[in-house]
């Protein structure tokens, strides 16, 4: 399975149009990437060809050092600056999700159906590492 199939499966899954659907999946890779840690998520990156490229393309640190996001890009800086990178991917990642008209229902569906396919790809055991060095994923999330 690849990232493009994951989104195909997304996107029928959610009603989400593939664009949307995209943008979703490279934010929560890309939110995953940084508060898992590199150690956890190779294994999802050398098992799911084009995942990290779309992690890549959706880098939600990227949101915050360009200094653009309105209120909800302000208060992702300055938790990335009190409490350090891992915090401030999350924020970042959950006001990037919601800038672009996903409602808390949307997300939970991609993040899930994302979950699931990841969990598939890489194997029970791995997926709960990585979930679980995410402390605020499923709150965040809806997950």
């Amino acid at each position: 399975m690849n990232a493009q199939e994951i989104i195909s499966s997304i996107s029928t899954r959610t009603g989400l149009d593939p664009a949307r659907t995209e943008m979703a999946v490279g934010t929560i890779l890309s939110v995953l990437e940084h508060e898992a840690g590199e150690d956890r998520i190779a294994s999802l990156f050398g098992k799911v060809p084009g995942a990290e490229d779309l992690a890549h393309s959706h880098d939600v640190m990227a949101v915050s050092e360009g200094g653009g996001g309105g209120l909800l890009g302000t208060i992702g800086s300055a938790v990335n600056g009190l409490l350090g990178e891992k915090a401030g991917a999350l924020v970042n990642g959950v006001a990037q999700l919601r800038a672009s008209g996903l409602d808390v229902e949307q997300i939970k569906q991609a993040g899930e159906t994302l979950l699931e396919q990841a969990e598939a790809a890489v194997g029970p055991d791995a997926m709960k590492k990585i979930v679980d060095a995410v402390p605020g994923l499923k709150g965040q999330l809806g997950l």
